[in-house]
């Protein structure tokens, strides 16, 4: 499996982590059906340029500038952020995270392949892939070649034979400044964003492999060039099935710098909300559709999650919990279906109007979702049980006062109380 990972000019925002969250579920429903997983996710630290049309200043190059950091130091900042995040995430880590830097000669090796194979011409500003040598590269996503022949921008390089034509590598122009660059060909240059993913899946996971992911916004370019790159050399399927996340939406526009609209995890947490709080409300809705954020809709999804643990603190006091067998196999199937993730979370919902279900329960949802249900709902210290007992004395001896007392000094280390007639269970509030 292969994930197309974060190109570490800036900070991620919330939009830029559902998908992880998505295919990290997809990874978890695999492991849960003991299907072992290889998986690869590759960091862009050069070559992804601003225009899709090779056209515009490096991404990495323009970061640099704001951030007023050498791009190599942009590119580390950045990583750790994202990595930082997609831990706190309960994310789980790929077997490789590969930077597109540590492949600049597998990205070499495969033009040197595609050119011998006739498929490259060379410009002024570097090497094209010749997209009319491969008949077939319209199709995954539906493109209309003639179209975008008939739009072509002012300014259409004379040397691009087609408007589809792709750079597989760069040469650095006189004038430009670009801080990363390798010699190719007895010239200064660096990467095109397209061969890193090609490059990495080759190397690390073989000619063809089983899942590719990533956002439809790749659908149009970024994949369409990888299977461009890899298929005319290996003649078969670059990957047998292709998972696209929708985009993420603000009050009903999309999420962008020049409208004012991003949010950053640090905005959350200022706001009181958690990582788990974001990932329930990913979760709830399904990772093909648009997802419209709203502060509500963020409320909504941590009183779910609350609820919920609230619920697994119980288990500690039920005699006898609800098994959890066949509600887990509906849950299991919910995500098994194109990863039905918002129907799994409703299945979790109606189960618990039933009773408390029991440890397994909670462990083997926390494996499947990754929410820390579980681990976020310790047990009691050893004072706080001392206190639950001398109040369940209390009560049983008729004296309220000293009961209340007790409670309310369990409320205030977060231990709320809840009396039944004859029996008291506790869960945590914080």
């Amino acid at each position: 499996m292969y994930t197309c990972g974060p190109t570490v000019y800036n900070y991620q925002h919330i939009g830029n982590f559902l998908a992880y969250v998505y295919w990290d579920v997809l990874v978890r429903l695999l492991g849960a059906l003991e299907i072992p997983v290889k998986r690869v996710m590759n960091i862009t630290d050069v070559g992804h340029l601003a225009s899709d049309g090779d056209e515009g200043e490096d991404k990495m190059e323009k970061g640099a500038r704001a951030a007023q950091k050498t791009v190599w130091e942009t590119a580390d900042f950045f990583t750790n952020d994202f990595l930082g995040h997609f831990g706190q995430l309960n994310l789980l880590p790929p077997d490789k995270i590969a930077r597109a830097t540590n492949y600049i000669d597998e990205d070499m090796a495969l033009v040197d392949r595609l050119t011998a194979a006739g498929y490259t011409y060379e410009t002024a500003d570097g090497i094209y892939f010749d997209t009319s040598k491969f008949p077939r590269y319209a199709d995954f996503a539906r493109l209309d070649l003639a179209g975008l022949e008939a739009g072509k921008r002012v300014g259409f390089s004379a040397e691009k034979r087609s408007v589809s034509d792709f750079a597989l590598w760069k040469f650095v122009q006189e004038g430009e400044s670009h801080e990363m660059q390798w010699e190719y060909l007895g010239r200064p240059g660096y990467p095109g964003w397209h061969i890193e993913c090609a490059s990495i899946i080759l190397t690390e996971l073989g000619e063809s492999i089983d899942i590719h992911t990533g956002g439809i916004e790749h659908i149009p370019v970024h994949h369409t060039n990888e299977i461009a790159e890899v298929e005319p050399l290996t003649k078969q399927p670059l990957s047998r099935f292709w998972l696209h996340n929708n985009h993420a939406m603000i009050d009903g526009e999309k999420i962008s710098k020049s409208l004012g609209n991003v949010i950053l995890f640090p905005d959350l947490l200022a706001r009181g909300f958690s990582y788990m709080d974001f990932k329930v409300w990913a979760l709830e809705g399904h990772y093909q559709k648009e997802r419209n954020f709203t502060w509500a809709d963020l409320e909504a999804a941590k009183n779910r999650l609350d609820s919920w643990r609230k619920t697994a603190d119980l288990r500690h006091q039920v005699e006898v919990a609800l098994p959890g067998g066949e509600a887990l196999d509906e849950i299991m199937a919910a995500v098994a279906d194109n990863l039905a993730t918002g129907r799994a979370l409703t299945l979790i919902d109606a189960y618990l109007k039933t009773g408390v279900p029991g440890e397994d329960f909670w462990v083997k949802i926390d494996n499947l979702l990754g929410l820390n249900i579980v681990a976020s709902t310790p047990g009691l210290s050893a004072g706080q049980e001392e206190l639950l007992v001398a109040r369940a004395d209390a009560r049983a001896a008729g004296d309220y006062a000293t009961s209340d007392r007790l409670r309310d000094e369990l409320s205030e280390q977060g231990i709320a109380v809840l009396d039944g007639a004859d029996s008291q269970t506790w869960y945590h509030t914080n």
